[in-house]
């Protein structure tokens, strides 16, 4: 009786040691995101030159950079290249994890692991590596001896494939997961209501992926919108995306016009995340 009780009680333990463990890093956490937020959220609200707390004063006028033409047309590339990569990115990557999922391949997650493989290395090599090949001139005209190299750099193409080459594996690893949670024998019995393989497609497996979809163009269309490494390395200096003129703000040591645009950014990251708790309350296609 007693040996019953402390296996009931095992997992409980198991449970509270595991919140005391993950305490260390929810303050450290409060000290990176929450108290940065808190700082920008005041800075919004206060006319000062640089952080200086001597002759500040309470003001609005910073809200101003909203309404200016460079700001505007910045949030319109910005949305306009997130919603763009995010479409080019659920169309292939649906393709590249419903492929690997009929696929027979035993060691699916390796093949998993060697698209997400160049993610682990440093965000900047890859883009000025991809701006290396953009460029006339590249290693790909030595290798495969080509008169002419293709120039693309500084052009909206050369950003849109640095954005999908960079996050497409961000739409593939959610699609997969969702893809792989679905039962078997649904398909069976798909089957044998008399389906094709287009209906059993379109009218089961896609409706039941589309947690993963949500999920996936959340994990794109974000970095997307609040990046800036990718139009200024890609865009040659030639596109503005919100994301560059913040940090030319911050730069120019001008935070309070630059905390206003990075707590907008900041509501819709949040309003983004309301949506996939409701789509994916579990959080299943992002394990």
């Amino acid at each position: 009786m007693q040996k019953a009780q402390l296996k009931k009680a095992a997992p409980h333990q198991v449970s509270h040691h595991l919140d005391r463990m993950a305490k260390p890093y929810m303050y450290w956490l409060y000290v990176l995101a929450l108290a940065p937020m808190i700082i920008m959220i005041f800075l919004m609200f206060v006319d000062t030159e640089g952080i200086r707390f001597d002759g500040m004063v309470a003001s609005i006028t910073n809200f101003s950079i909203l309404t200016e033409k460079s700001t505007i047309v910045a949030f319109w590339n910005s949305l306009k290249f997130s919603f763009i990569t995010t479409a080019v990115c659920i169309f292939f990557g649906y393709l590249v994890a419903y492929a690997l999922y009929q696929s027979k391949l035993k060691n699916k997650y390796m093949v998993l692991l060697l698209l997400i493989l160049p993610s682990w290395t440093n965000i900047l090599l890859r883009i000025n590596a991809l701006a290396s090949v953009f460029k006339p001139n590249n290693i790909l005209q030595d290798i495969f001896g080509l008169s002419e190299g293709i120039n693309i750099i500084g052009t909206d193409l050369a950003v849109m494939l640095g954005m999908v080459f960079t996050y497409l594996p961000f739409m593939v690893m959610p699609i997969y997961t969702s893809l792989e949670k679905i039962d078997p024998l649904l398909h069976e019995a798909a089957l044998d209501l008399g389906m094709t393989d287009f209906k059993k497609f379109w009218k089961v497996i896609f409706p039941l992926s589309s947690k993963g979809i949500v999920s996936g163009s959340i994990m794109v269309l974000l970095p997307c919108l609040s990046g800036f490494a990718i139009p200024k390395i890609l865009g040659d200096g030639n596109i503005l995306l919100i994301g560059n003129i913040i940090e030319q703000s911050f730069i120019n040591m001008s935070y309070n016009q630059g905390s206003v645009l990075a707590v907008v950014l900041l509501v819709i990251i949040l309003g983004a995340i309301l949506i996939v708790n409701k789509t994916d309350k579990e959080g299943a296609t992002l394990l």
